[in-house]
């Protein structure tokens, strides 16, 4: 049996294509309004000409306005938008790929947004919004919400904003500082999250990688002590994947230490554990940060992540995420996870 939307694609195989491209326009402007044409050109690897033309029939169907600082999108427009969100997902098979990694993987949902991260610049601010709506669909009073740092994990602020019953929600920052990036951090991501929720945060002004002795010295801190407990309490946890390389090189790690996980076959990092391909911890940095067994033990935890160059990292993470993740990735990153699964699977059979 052919669910609607199948049968619709079968009967006009040709509408698909034009109504995946008036609506990725019409979200782009959404997402980044307001904005002039050539920059939404830019953003979306299209050429001007082709811009102004469906930009011109969406602003005569009341979808879009103009206005001296650019393209913004009207409430109808807002309105399309959600309406026809199930069905360009459903279309475009992003429903079923979503399906068919949460089937996989074990975990509670994925949420699959079209595009691909490495050619869109629009894609992160997608992910955001879902996690972001993901995450305020289930908020509540006196919940408690660890963060770490990252573009990824940063997205969601702009979507976040006060609720009617969340108002005694409390963000913490999930390690110290790492990198160079302050916008980036934790801890200035539980003050922006804050914020925009109009609610309460706690920082952890720290360096993420403690020597042995400073390590344990730390630990009997009041500060130190205080957030051990609000990792103890942590309802949800917002956390990006990291590939084992990357964070490294980001923690200014030694050429020896990096010799050390090559040769160890780390793939991915996430809460300053190294993971191997298998899902096995090869390597822990000392950190006075949220633990594993701590992440495990909360009630949700959305991790987010996208980009084609980090789908080893996901798959070597997934193999250990706790089974109340729900994960948001980009479609290049999916199908890339998805064709390493099935060449896998055929593997096997042969």
């Amino acid at each position: 049996m052919f669910t609607v939307p199948e049968a619709q694609q079968r009967l006009l195989p040709e509408l698909y294509p034009l109504l995946q491209s008036r609506y990725r326009i019409l979200q782009a402007v959404q997402l980044m309004q307001p904005i002039g044409r050539r920059t939404l050109a830019d953003s979306l690897k299209m050429t001007e000409r082709e811009i102004r033309k469906e930009t011109d029939i969406l602003r005569e169907q009341g979808l879009l306005d103009s206005q001296k600082s650019g393209m913004v999108c009207t409430d109808d427009g807002e309105i399309v938008i959600e309406k026809l969100r199930a069905i360009v997902y459903e279309w475009s098979g992003l429903t079923q790929l979503a399906k068919k990694l949460e089937q996989h993987f074990g975990i509670e949902r994925v949420v699959v947004v079209p595009g691909d991260y490495n050619e869109d610049d629009t894609i992160l601010t997608l992910l955001g919004k879902e996690a972001a709506l993901q995450f305020m669909s289930s908020a509540f009073d006196g919940q408690v919400v660890a963060v770490t740092g990252g573009k990824s994990v940063a997205s969601l602020a702009q979507f976040l904003h006060p609720g009617d019953i969340q108002r005694d929600i409390t963000f913490v920052a999930a390690r110290g500082g790492i990198g160079h990036e302050m916008q980036m951090q934790a801890n200035t991501l539980v003050a922006t999250f804050a914020m925009q929720m109009e609610t309460q945060y706690r920082t952890l002004f720290l360096p993420e990688h403690l020597s042995e002795q400073a390590y344990q010295a730390m630990l009997t801190e009041p500060m130190v002590t205080e957030m051990m407990a609000f990792y103890d309490q942590a309802d949800c946890v917002i956390h990006g994947i990291g590939s084992a390389e990357e964070m490294a090189i980001r923690r200014n790690s030694s050429p020896e230490d990096l010799r050390i996980l090559e040769d160890k076959g780390a793939v991915s990092e996430a809460f300053g554990y190294y993971f191997n391909a298998e899902g096995e911890i090869v390597h822990r940095i000392r950190t006075i940060g949220i633990q594993l067994e701590q992440v495990q033990n909360s009630q949700q935890v959305i991790a987010v992540a996208a980009g084609k160059q980090k789908v080893n990292a996901m798959l070597s993470y997934f193999k250990v995420a706790p089974k109340q993740t729900i994960f948001i990735t980009d479609e290049a990153a999916a199908k890339a996870i998805a064709a390493n699964l099935s060449s896998i699977e055929n593997n096997h059979l042969k």
